[in-house]
């Protein structure tokens, strides 16, 4: 049956994701309608410094605000819903849907902001129909309860986005993921499949959580120091499991670091997570506790540098303090990229006398993303027509691809694709209009978001390389001239007391340059910075070969 030629065209468009491990973002466009699905945060790559947190370009969004019709949340990762407050400054009239856990952590989020926003709870099989979008909602199985997939029929055909998954056979909660509606939605024929590439270059299957369960156990059972034990925040299932192992080993549980505290309290309050009673106890009372009767889920497994676990190491937590004998426990595994922080944080546990395990020596990890042999298992029973790889860098989205391929996929039905990228899928076949969208990073700094770009991080690297001459002229109202010696002040360049001998002869050299302008009659105040500003650059690296940032200041007498 042929396809009506003027149903239009469905465009894809990432604002996030691609090419990058977080920051999930993607627009699915219909005529004048637009749906959205996840809207999550990244961290700040090593030169960005003093960024907080990377959010997407919501510019696109912007221009077509009054085609949004919907956001739907597939779980409640930082990399799916950090973005939600600062979208939804823009964009309150949106309406959310999610699990009722995916909602309760944005709710925590929005009261941090003080936002209110329209939040709706949809579960396994719910429908949500938006003008010529139905939505429907499929249980997966991720680190986190409640994570969705999304089934989007669309007038051109369904659009099927795994979100993060993998495929957990005996996960704690007993929700499998519907292998029963995947199968029929691959029979009923899918347009276009976009899927979780994190984990295609690892070989097999993800390890259960459960697996997990018992190597803590075993770890609990033949310690009797104090156990300090780092995990994502957001992973209920091993946050479950640690708890479960400490009651069952006769051992209280602490929580350290507040979105750690937010989490148990948002999964226990909505049944998520079961905790016996008595449990838990303030972090304020392990002074008083046997090193044998405690366990302290803390967060800062990824090494950042205010978490919990960061502050312990550097003796700088208000109520820990890690001593000799204490053993510390990673359950996570670095994500690319903070490799070194987490190192850096084990050599100084190391110092201290902790013992320190990881899952290079205990299978205390599982990941949350499926392996290979699951990738093949869901593009089996999709079977799409067009296959998007998404959640990677290029290198997943390029595996990916080609794992698509030896499943039987034509290359040309294929598209890795970088963000803001366009997919264009019509009753003629689908194309990719490249960088057809604005798109990119925004940074988030304080309470500024967007306000620093690539200017102000280069000032904050030459800053941060050479360090800061300042320069102050005191300079005459009357006739022009200087009235003293220009003062040098040095910040992260070199110590003044150390090096008095080059500051005079900087000093020196900017007053020749100031006194040289004024017999040649240049009074503009722009000239003669720039010109003092050129002199000190030479004298110093002919002097030092480095390049400090030089601010001359004059202030008129």
């Amino acid at each position: 049956m042929r396809k009506n030629p003027n149903l239009g065209t469905v465009k894809v468009i990432p604002l996030g994701g691609l090419n990058e491990i977080g920051k999930n973002m993607t627009v699915f466009e219909y005529k004048d309608e637009i749906i959205i699905v996840d809207c999550g945060l990244s961290f700040p790559e090593d030169e960005m410094l003093g960024i907080d947190i990377v959010i997407p370009d919501f510019s696109y969004l912007q221009k077509n605000r009054k085609k949004i019709k919907a956001m739907f949340v597939t779980h409640g990762h930082e990399d799916h819903i950090g973005a939600i407050p600062y979208f939804l400054k823009s964009f309150s009239e949106v309406p959310i849907y999610a699990s009722r856990l995916t909602l309760g952590l944005i709710e925590n989020k929005l009261r941090e902001h003080g936002i209110r926003a329209d939040l709706n709870d949809v579960t396994n099989g719910d429908i949500v129909t938006t003008g010529n979008f139905r939505v429907e909602v499929i249980r997966m199985t991720h680190s986190i309860p409640g994570t969705a997939a999304f089934a989007i029929r669309t007038p051109l055909g369904t659009i099927f986005h795994t979100g993060d998954f993998k495929v957990d056979y005996t996960p704690l909660d007993g929700d499998t993921i519907n292998f029963q509606r995947l199968a029929t939605l691959g029979g009923e024929g899918v347009l276009l499949m976009m899927a979780d590439s994190t984990n295609v270059m690892r070989k097999g299957f993800t390890p259960s959580e459960q697996r997990v369960g018992e190597a803590l156990d075993s770890i609990f059972e033949e310690t009797e120091s104090r156990i300090i034990i780092a995990t994502f925040a957001s992973n209920v299932y091993r946050v479950q499991k640690i708890i479960d192992a400490a009651v069952k080993n006769g051992r209280k549980v602490a929580l350290s670091g507040r979105s750690m505290v937010n989490v148990v309290n948002t999964a226990s309050e909505l049944g998520y997570m079961k905790i016996p009673k008595g449990a838990l106890v303030d972090i304020g009372k392990i002074r008083t506790m046997d090193d044998d009767k405690v366990v302290i889920i803390t967060t800062g497994s990824q090494g950042e540098p205010m978490s919990a676990l960061t502050r312990m190491a550097n003796s700088e937590h208000k109520m820990i303090q890690v001593k000799r004998g204490d053993t510390i426990i990673f359950s996570s595994n670095p994500i690319p990229g903070n490799e070194k922080p987490v190192s850096s944080i084990v050599n100084k546990l190391y110092e201290k006398g902790a013992r320190v395990i990881n899952s290079e020596v205990a299978d205390i990890h599982a990941s949350g993303h499926a392996c290979e042999e699951e990738l093949k298992l869901i593009h089996s029973l999709i079977k799409p027509k067009y296959f998007m790889p998404v959640h990677g860098e290029y290198r997943h989205l390029y595996a990916h691809g080609k794992l698509a391929e030896n499943l039987g996929m034509k290359e040309e039905n294929i598209f890795k694709m970088e963000t803001g990228d366009v997919l264009e899928i019509s009753s003629k076949g689908a194309f990719v209009t490249e960088k057809a969208v604005s798109s990119g990073d925004i940074l988030v700094d304080g309470l500024g978001v967007g306000d620093v770009g690539n200017i102000v991080l280069r000032d904050r690297k030459l800053l941060s390389e050479g360090g800061l001459i300042i320069v102050v002229a005191a300079i005459s109202k009357e006739n022009g001239r200087v009235l003293t010696d220009p003062e040098i002040i040095s910040r992260g360049f070199v110590y003044v007391r150390e090096n008095e001998d080059l500051i005079k002869a900087a000093r020196t050299a900017a007053r020749e340059c100031l006194e040289r302008y004024q017999r040649e009659g240049i009074k503009d105040w722009g000239i003669l910075k720039n010109g003092v500003r050129d002199e000190l650059r030479k004298f110093i690296f002919h002097e030092t070969k480095r390049s400090p940032v030089i601010l001359p200041i004059f202030i008129e007498v």
